[in-house]
């Protein structure tokens, strides 16, 4: 066996993977969620714990200068009532939206839709930071949670509206505007690029008003679709909509009487 070590440890050095970032980061997200939404917890000492979790993982993951990763802290400290103030307004829309729901608290515990947009408000600020691996690790947490994948870097203007959520996919360039409807199985993508693009915009633009229907596909950076329109299910969408569109596929289903 010390010959496997061995090599094992030669093949390690290869890389420099920390994986306790991993549970850190997990545990600022676990707990910054109960701080914001749990009101039997004491602000000012939640607030507290919630600057060690984030200080321990950002120590880890964060690849500026050491002066740099400590104000990061703060940056984010000073977004967090606009942020809770926008998934408020998510909460409020999606109560509007749903006629399932019976009560605000089940957006805020029970709805797997709100629990991803919330995640991603958060890490979209620690990924306006630069603290890339901290903001797509909570990302993924919660796509673990809730089969809904939101790349931190994706603009997502409030009051949004996911429903049922499970596998949705929304990438890092993606831009969605206020009072969109997004059902089960979207994908707001790119289309196939090269690695050369990575800064450039390669997913779409979703205008205000907007729903999308189960299943649909919408591809590429310079695709827009335009307000107040209507996706299907199962559409394949790769070029821009105009505004107050209806679009749908032509196959007819048939029911047939034994």
């Amino acid at each position: 066996m010390e010959h496997i070590i061995t090599e094992l440890q030669a093949i390690k050095q290869q890389t420099n993977l920390n994986y306790s970032v991993k549970t850190s980061v997990e545990d600022f997200t676990k707990k910054i969620f109960g701080v914001l939404f749990d009101d039997t917890i004491d602000l000012k000492q939640g607030f507290l714990e919630l600057e060690i979790f984030f200080k321990r993982a950002a120590k880890i993951a964060c690849e500026s200068p050491e002066e740099i990763c400590n104000s990061n802290w703060e940056t984010f400290a000073k977004k967090l009532p606009k942020v809770l103030n926008d998934l408020n307004k998510d909460a409020a829309y999606f109560m509007q939206c749903d006629p399932a729901a019976r009560r605000l608290e089940e957006i805020y515990f029970a709805y797997p839709g709100f629990y991803a947009i919330a995640i991603h408000r958060l890490s979209h600020e620690i990924y306006n930071q630069k603290l890339y691996l901290f903001a797509r690790l909570m990302s993924e947490y919660a796509h673990s949670q809730t089969g809904t994948d939101i790349h931190p870097g994706a603009t997502i203007q409030a009051p949004v509206f996911i429903d049922h959520a499970t596998g949705i996919v929304i990438g890092e360039t993606c831009i969605i505007e206020p009072r969109v409807k997004i059902y089960q199985g979207v994908t707001l993508g790119a289309l196939s690029v090269t690695k050369d693009k990575q800064d450039v915009k390669r997913h779409p633009t979703v205008k205000s008003d907007v729903c999308i229907y189960a299943n649909a596909t919408v591809l590429g950076g310079e695709t827009v679709i335009g307000e107040n329109s209507i996706i299907g299910g199962n559409v394949w969408v790769v070029k821009s909509i105009p505004k107050n569109s209806v679009v749908y596929n032509t196959i007819e289903s048939n029911i047939k009487t034994r």
